[in-house]
């Protein structure tokens, strides 16, 4: 007598995606709508190609970087563009580190921590980070100019409310990607809201908020040095003054010392996130 069969399990029912170029492909669609908006940025601008790549225009860029050499390379000078350059890091190094501070506090009452937050705060608070990070550095800058006067603290201050709106919303999206089984595991047990950030969440994203930290840190140099042209301080407050004088010598010196002060912290970022996922 045969052995009655098992029925087969249904397979399951895979969605195939559409064909390239289909009318149910959003992603094409999407990718020519982009390609559409780059081409009528080129149309309607009014873009002078063959005045940028003619003969004259070569020659007037080639003396004018030709003015550049040699450097300044006087004691007296070195010594002012070594404190200009102490001044831009720990403008930079101070602007990140309060910002990453207010970025966090912030970041919690705007970011839904558990499925079962009610987050009464989060579209207020996300609204603040919008406005600080919609308003440049310099504009801050230009503003504090009034109330904290020229200086690296008007500059400080420009960084770090700049740099708080972006940490902000960054650390917020890492705290609510976080992934849910260690809270929800410590939540069964009783343990309370904090304490499940402490002990769950936060170790968790720590090494994406200190990634963040780091890259802003990389950013806010450059910042910085843009930053002193308003007269907040630092190697851009030398740049300005020396390049509208026509300084040109100097102005080299100053642009060397913020391209190696670049380098510098791009290494020690490097070195550090090597050292955050060994």
């Amino acid at each position: 007598m045969p052995l009655p069969m098992k029925p087969q399990a249904a397979n399951p029912p895979y969605k195939l995606p559409p064909p390239l170029f289909d009318a149910r492909c959003k992603a094409c669609w999407f990718t020519l709508g982009l390609i559409v908006l780059v081409l009528a940025s080129f149309v309607s601008l009014d873009l002078q190609w063959a005045q940028f790549f003619s003969l004259d225009a070569a020659r007037s860029m080639g003396r004018f970087v030709g003015e550049f050499f040699p450097p300044d390379l006087s004691a007296p000078f070195l010594r002012k563009v070594a404190t200009g350059t102490l001044e831009t890091l720990a403008m930079s190094a101070l602007g990140t580190i309060l910002a990453a501070a207010a970025g966090l506090l912030l970041a919690l009452p705007a970011s839904r921590l558990h499925a079962a937050d009610p987050a009464y705060a989060r579209a207020p608070t996300r609204l603040l980070l919008n406005a600080l990070r919609s308003i440049p550095e310099l504009v801050w800058a230009a503003l504090l100019l009034i109330s904290a006067g020229l200086g690296p603290l008007a500059g400080t201050l420009a960084l770090a409310l700049h740099t708080s709106g972006v940490l902000g919303r960054l650390f917020a999206e890492a705290l609510e990607n976080a992934p849910p089984g260690p809270g929800e595991a410590l939540r069964a047990q009783g343990v309370g809201d904090a304490r499940v950030l402490l002990y769950a969440t936060l170790p968790q994203v720590l090494p994406q908020l200190l990634s963040y930290t780091l890259y802003r840190w990389e950013n806010n140099i450059r910042a910085a040095a843009v930053l002193g042209v308003v007269g907040a301080g630092g190697l851009g407050q030398l740049l300005a003054f020396h390049m509208g004088l026509f300084h040109m010598g100097k102005t080299a010196t100053i642009l060397g010392a913020m391209l190696a002060l670049v380098a510098l912290v791009d290494v020690l970022s490097y070195a550090s996130r090597r050292l955050m996922t060994r």
